[in-house]
Formats: structure tokens, C-alpha cells, sequence
């Protein structure tokens, strides 16, 4: 796919810092993709990476990835997830740990990870599990433009409260009225520079662009899963966070959702019960 950009928003992205991935991941994506790739090369890139390596921990011993048994090194996680379930939550914990720290993004970031463990929950729920890895990492990357966005301008911090508060879809036009290009875009372009899978960039640039998206094949099954799955955890977050389910955001998006994934209003209601008790336990 190809990313529209205007002439204001190339303005927009010469004046940001767009993070550039952090050694530790440039060192496992290459080996990763070697024909046999060494287990003690992949530790110890991660591990040279203290933020990193820290958050992989947390991750996968939190309530989204809980096993039998505590994981308790980087080496451990590598033999027992493998590959290709570590690299997804590794380039997503490198963003966030590539990204300035700022008070007024504690929240964002918070409710970031509250969604990407909603989206391991409806995915597993949805019986999907094959996309939870990658469900993860699109939850807590989805809305990566919004802090390069808090980079620009000043006023963003107040915008957001509003957009967050009554939903993204009734702010969309305000956005690129006010700053002449909006987050969608912005995060598409920095996921498609940190080479994350063409279908979460589908998603993370058509996330707030759905109507007709479930039936116009401007995405394929994959990408229209992992959209359902985060626009549900998303609601849900909204949800636990403004007591608050029918946001616009959703109700633009509830009808065609569901047709797609054939769920009744019960089951919606069940999915969304159980994913809010799976946010809850962190």
C-alpha cells in the first residue's frame, strides 16, 4: 500500500523525530532472518538493551501471556516463545522505550498497554490465537503518532483529552483542520520505517478511515481481523476508562463489525465482559 501524504504533513515530518529502532532490534531482526538463527546472538542483543529487556520480561509474565512457569531471563523467553512470537513483542516495547518520556503521556501510554492486552484477550476470545502476538504489538503501536504529535505542537495535549474522551471519529476532520495531518498518518509512517507487516500498517492508517472498509476489499482477512480485534479493545479501554461504551468511534464501526465477524449482540456483550476482567488483571 502506499501512504497519501500532503504537502503540509512532509512540512510536518522534516520538523519531528521520527525514532529510529534501537540496535538491539536491528541486531535480532537480522539475525532472525538468517537461515539458522543463533539463540545466544538474539539474547544478547536484547539484553545489551536494558528498557527492552525489562519490558519483554514484564510482558511475558503479565496476565496476557502468563504460562505455567515464570519466565525469568531473556534466554528463557527466546527458546520457550521462539522467534516469531518474541520479535512482535520486542519491536513493540522498543517504540515506547524509544520515545521521550513526558507526564503528559503517562496516561496514553497506559492505556496503550491496557489495549494491546485487551487485543491478546479478544483474539483469544474470537478464537484467534494465532494473531495474539501481533495483535499485542499493533495495540501498543496503533496510536504511535500521537506522541510525535504532542512533539510538534503544543496544543495536542488538550485536543487529545477531548478526541479520547468523546471518541476519535467525531474529531477527525478538527484534527487535520488544526494540524493538517492527523495521527493515522503519522503512526503509518512510522510503522512502515520501523518495517512492522504490511497488514498492521493497513490498519494503523485505515483505523479511523471504516466506513464501508468491511466490505469495499481495500483489506484483506487478516487486516480486517486484527482491526476488529483492536477496535474492540479499544471500546472496551473506553469503556473502563469514561464508563462509556457507545463512544462515536464504535458506533461507526459496531454494525459492520459484527456482520464480519457474525456476532450477536450477546456475544459482543460476552467478549467485551471477559476482555474488560483481562485488562483489569493487567
Amino acid at each position: 500500500m502506499s501512504i497519501s501524504i500532503t504537502a503540509a504533513e512532509k512540512k510536518i515530518l522534516q520538523s519531528v523525530t521520527i525514532p529510529p529502532r534501537p540496535q538491539a532490534l536491528l541486531t535480532v531482526a537480522a539475525e532472525a532472518k538468517l537461515p539458522e538463527p543463533k539463540i545466544p546472538v538474539i539474547a544478547k542483543a536484547i539484553n545489551s538493551d536494558i528498557a527492552i529487556s525489562s519490558a519483554i520480561l514484564q510482558v511475558c509474565n503479565s496476565a496476557a501471556f502468563r504460562r505455567s512457569r515464570e519466565i525469568d531471563s531473556i534466554d528463557q523467553a527466546v527458546m520457550i516463545l521462539g522467534l516469531k512470537r518474541l520479535i512482535p513483542l520486542v519491536k513493540a516495547v522498543a517504540l515506547k522505550a524509544s520515545m521521550a518520556n513526558s507526564e503528559k503521556l503517562e496516561s496514553f501510554w497506559k492505556r496503550s498497554s491496557d489495549i494491546a492486552n485487551g487485543c491478546v484477550s479478544v483474539a483469544k476470545l474470537l478464537d484467534k490465537p494465532e494473531l495474539a502476538d501481533h495483535a499485542y504489538m499493533l495495540g501498543l503501536f496503533h496510536a504511535a503518532g500521537i506522541p510525535i504529535m504532542f512533539q510538534h505542537f503544543e496544543e495536542y495535549a488538550d485536543f487529545l483529552a477531548l478526541a479520547e474522551a468523546e471518541g476519535w471519529d467525531s474529531y477527525l476532520d478538527e484534527e487535520r483542520e488544526r494540524f493538517e495531518t492527523g495521527h493515522s498518518t503519522i503512526g503509518a509512517i512510522l510503522a512502515q520505517q520501523w518495517k512492522l507487516p504490511k497488514v498492521m500498517i493497513e490498519v494503523i492508517y485505515y483505523l479511523h478511515d471504516v466506513d464501508g472498509i468491511y466490505t469495499s476489499g481495500e483489506l484483506n482477512k487478516v487486516s480486517l481481523d486484527l482491526l476488529s480485534i483492536l477496535k474492540i479493545a479499544r471500546n472496551v479501554s473506553h469503556f473502563r476508562e469514561f464508563d462509556n461504551y457507545d463512544c462515536a468511534e464504535w458506533l461507526n464501526v459496531r454494525d459492520g463489525l459484527q456482520d464480519y465477524l457474525d456476532l450477536s449482540d450477546v456475544e459482543m456483550e460476552d467478549i467485551r465482559d471477559k476482555t474488560l476482567e483481562a485488562i483489569k488483571a493487567g
